[in-house]
């Protein structure tokens, strides 16, 4: 099943938007494996997962400092690579099928890209004890939409249509995943999930000073 999943998940092209698992980013990209690298990333990632997460945590969109060069929503290329566990965070809290790699070149980012909310949410994990393989972590619109007049590492907001796009996705995803419970992380991501008729627990966003009040109710909403 989930080869159908990755099939329409690497086929999207948009202008303005960057496709993590079907694209090359030839501005920051090590080399042309990018594309593959970060496939199989999500493969393992959400192979680990299904049929065992009973939890998706929904986000808005993926964005540059994550997504965009590890593959996985709200998960850092810095995490995958060692490079935050004297915080506690561990590679194999992502997968463990697989050896984590970069795709982004070290000229840009010497240790990787590291993503504030990446790095709180995982620290949650671990400060409340949570098995990460619990939660499938996700996106409403699951590509990065960035602006065009500042170039691919910039984030912007998706859409109408192209969230309509990602809605096609995120249903494919609840129907493999069977979850018990979906949460959405800020009011962006609760929208998109209402409109889908899907009955999920908003938690706030941790950007702009919001990570205590999201420790806070996502620590109750997992129970």
């Amino acid at each position: 099943m989930l080869t159908d999943f990755f099939a329409g998940l690497r086929a999207y092209r948009a202008a303005g938007v960057f496709n993590p698992w079907g694209q090359r980013d030839q501005y920051h990209d090590a080399d042309d494996q990018g594309a593959l690298i970060r496939c199989e990333q999500l493969t393992c990632y959400l192979q680990e997962r299904i049929g065992r997460a009973d939890t998706l945590l929904c986000a808005e969109a993926i964005g540059y400092q994550g997504g965009h060069f590890s593959g996985i929503p709200m998960t850092s290329e810095r995490l995958l690579l060692g490079g935050l566990v004297h915080k506690g965070l561990k590679p194999e809290m992502v997968f463990k099928g697989l050896l984590p790699r970069r795709t982004s070149s070290p000229a840009v980012r010497p240790h990787g890209f590291t993503e504030p909310t990446a790095t709180i949410v995982w620290g949650f994990f671990v400060q409340q004890g949570i098995d990460p393989y619990r939660v499938v972590l996700w996106n409403a619109f699951p590509w990065h939409p960035y602006r065009s007049d500042r170039g691919l590492l910039s984030n912007r907001t998706p859409d109408p249509p192209e969230l309509k796009e990602g809605h096609r996705v995120l249903l494919q995803l609840l129907e493999l995943g069977q979850f018990r419970r979906v949460i959405a992380v800020g009011e962006k991501s609760a929208l998109q999930l209402s409109q889908l008729d899907i009955t999920a627990i908003k938690v706030r966003h941790p950007a702009n000073g919001g990570a205590g009040r999201f420790r806070e109710q996502l620590h109750r909403a997992l129970g």
